[in-house]
């Protein structure tokens, strides 16, 4: 692997992270469940405005 400053930095990190006792991974699962929750609200919101501005020009088309 390439050693680069921002490896260096990664590795230091890590590194110090540990040292100190590791990663607290203990409010991982409800910040997911809540990300997740966000994500599903904006892509129905997303969904609802495409298939408004679809449905209203669908509607605006003259078959005359």
């Amino acid at each position: 692997m390439p050693t680069t400053p921002v490896t260096v930095l990664w590795i230091y990190l890590r590194a110090r992270v540990d040292a100190l006792g590791g990663f607290d991974e203990g409010g991982t699962v409800v910040e997911k469940v809540i990300l997740t929750a966000i994500f599903a609200a904006l892509a129905l919101a997303v969904g609802a405005i495409i298939v408004a501005k679809v449905t209203t020009k669908v509607n605006s088309i003259n078959l005359n």
